[in-house]
């Protein structure tokens, strides 16, 4: 493996764990070896050698490797929104990101092919869900599928690292930072149309996502 900066080339351990965080900036991350489970804010992810993840600004994730660990290629590439891609010739990013991260980056984003995200069990349904719409009815949701709500938050943060509570808020401020580079009407009109109770309390999510802090 060649040498590079460490922000560009990160390597794990097995069973190494990445508590959820949240990056500013878009970026793509494409394993070279090993694997993990991703559960971030555009879902819940396995990947393997060859794959990458894509993240969307302010995008939030956690990350759990498996026994074999995993190097990684971090490269900055625009994009909206999270998704799970492969490529067909990752030695050709590799050595391109050797001198010249520009050239990669390019490569990379000619190479990709988005593939189909599958939910496996009710966490990924109920993120999957709360994705399509922040304003779902949470307890309704744990009645309809037939669990108990302590159960659902649980259940819910162990895979996540995250309550479905917050990753529904922070679902709802995600979408009023991507929707503001677009609106042009008033504020208000924007929060009333996201399920803010008004304008204010839209300013105040999208201001916490992008310090860090979780949106209320």
């Amino acid at each position: 493996m060649p040498a590079m900066s460490r922000d560009l080339l990160t390597r794990h351990t097995g069973r190494d764990r990445l508590a959820r965080h949240r990056h500013s900036q878009p970026y793509a991350a494409l394993v070279l070896q090993g694997g993990y489970v991703e559960a971030g804010d555009s879902g819940r992810f396995e990947v393997e050698a060859g794959q990458v993840i894509l993240h969307g600004p302010f995008e939030s994730h956690q990350n759990v490797f498996t026994t074999r660990g995993a190097v990684v290629l971090n490269l900055d590439l625009h994009c909206e929104t999270g998704a799970l891609a492969r490529v067909d010739d990752p030695d050709l990013i590799v050595r391109l990101a050797e001198h010249d991260r520009r050239a990669a980056c390019q490569a990379l984003a000619e190479q990709i092919v988005l593939q189909t995200r599958r939910c496996a069990d009710w966490p990924d349904q109920l993120g999957l869900r709360i994705i399509q719409d922040p304003d779902v009815d949470l307890g309704a949701w744990a009645r309809e599928a037939g669990l108990a709500p302590p159960s659902v938050s649980r259940g819910f943060f162990k895979a996540y690292g995250v309550t479905p509570k917050r990753f529904r808020a922070e679902q709802r401020a995600l979408r009023a930072v991507r929707a503001l580079r677009e609106w042009r009407g008033r504020g208000a009109g924007l929060a009333a149309e996201l399920g803010f109770t008004d304008q204010a309390h839209m300013s105040k999510a999208i201001k916490a996502l992008q310090a860090g802090t979780p949106p209320v």
